[in-house]
């Protein structure tokens, strides 16, 4: 009989793989051996490009990293443990002491945290301008600006900004341009294409699509990731599981089949929305302003699911009463999954909350997941009878 320890820790474990599976494996180990000093050593020399430990790089992640970044039209990506890790390392790794930052109004609330509180700590100061002003963002730069951070479109309000404008004017001054394009994800908006240097997204949402995993991308050129990689991800110990990576993969697959059922989902919706009597405004990238408008679908590939209404009630207990009725909305935050979920911004203060609002009361978000159209819009509507005519 082998000894035990063969048994527990060598038998059948360091065989070449005999068959080949039809979806990439799960590297689920935190550690990779090398049989030989020199071996080891060389890894040493750069891990961004070896497996020495799954902190930094691992086989099934950088399977997903090759296949967002080729998705983006990118050269390389990391893939972090959630969309607000992915904005920090990307921010952190453009600016010192010293630095000003332009972003836009009201971004994802973590991107606004670390501009506006935690950097502001380390003497790097934020300008937040209107997100559908390009010229108001463009005008914002100061002597001392080294970065630009965008959300087109912004995914309260759906404001967006003319991403090459953008670019354009920042590349020959040496800023660095960021956005968050999880709305669009890398498939349907091209924003490396034009001109700028980092995407961010929230893989929990629309890349994953399933609502069960929490993970974020950076993605960029070489020298731009590698350079993160060797710092801020390595420092800061933002690695995504292997196990997680996995799910990803899974979900990525059918990323466009699913954004197709979505935006033909959301249009239907959209459309009874625009003559629904408790309905006062309908806030979508493909709605409203024809310049807007335009812009949007000069940028974008795909009608996005998520969008918000601006109900004709300033009453917080029939806005509560409404969204506590629909059946096929689960009220949550995120979006981007299968489900359709609703979020109504007077939950971000107490009921009876007087003072000044980021975000009015009437406004109410909605996320279209694969239900039909018609039962959403029929959840609706038997909601709605809270709101009198």
């Amino acid at each position: 009989m082998p000894d035990l320890s063969e048994i527990l820790f060598q038998l059948g474990e360091c065989g070449e793989l005999t068959s080949l599976p039809v979806t990439p494996p799960i590297y689920q180990t935190s550690n990779f051996y090398f049989p030989k000093v020199s071996d080891l050593r060389k890894a040493f020399t750069n891990e961004f490009r070896t497996h020495i430990y799954t902190r930094g790089n691992n086989p099934t992640v950088e399977v997903l990293r090759k296949k967002l970044a080729a998705l983006a039209g990118a050269e390389d990506a990391l893939v972090v443990s959630s969309g607000a890790a992915a904005m920090s390392i990307a921010v952190l790794a453009q600016v010192k002491t010293g630095n000003h930052i332009v972003c836009v109004k009201n971004p994802y609330s973590w991107t606004e945290k670390l501009s506006r509180v935690i950097l502001q700590r380390f003497g790097v100061e934020t300008t937040f301008v209107d997100a559908g002003a390009t010229d108001a963002i463009i005008a914002s730069v100061q002597p001392n600006t080294t970065l630009i951070i965008l959300e087109s479109p912004n995914t309260f309000t759906f404001e967006v900004q003319n991403l090459k404008q953008i670019a354009d004017f920042a590349k020959p001054k040496g800023i660095t341009t960021i956005i968050d394009n999880t709305y669009s994800t890398p498939i349907g908006q091209h924003c490396i294409e034009m001109g700028i240097d980092i995407e961010v997204h929230s893989a929990s949402k629309y890349i994953n699509g399933h609502s069960d995993v929490i993970a974020g991308v950076v993605i960029g050129s070489s020298s731009k990731i590698e350079s993160i990689f060797q710092s801020e991800f390595m420092n800061l110990g933002v690695n995504i599981s292997p196990h997680d990576a996995w799910l990803i993969l899974r979900g990525l697959r059918t990323l466009p089949v699913r954004m197709r059922q979505i935006g033909e989902s959301t249009q239907q919706v959209i459309a009874y929305l625009k003559s629904a009597h408790w309905v006062e405004k309908v806030n979508h990238p493909f709605e409203g302003d024809a310049t807007k408008v335009n812009l949007a679908k000069s940028q974008m590939q795909w009608y996005g699911g998520l969008f918000s209404v601006y109900v004709k009630s300033n009453d917080i207990a029939t806005i509560e009463a409404f969204c506590e009725q629909l059946r096929f909305f689960k009220m949550a935050v995120s979006w981007g999954g299968h489900e359709s979920l609703v979020m109504p911004a007077c939950a971000f203060y107490a009921s009876d909350y007087n003072g000044l609002r980021k975000y009015p009361a009437n406004l109410i978000r909605f996320s279209i997941g694969l239900e039909d159209a018609n039962t959403l819009i029929r959840d609706m509507q038997q909601s709605a009878v809270v709101f009198v005519k």
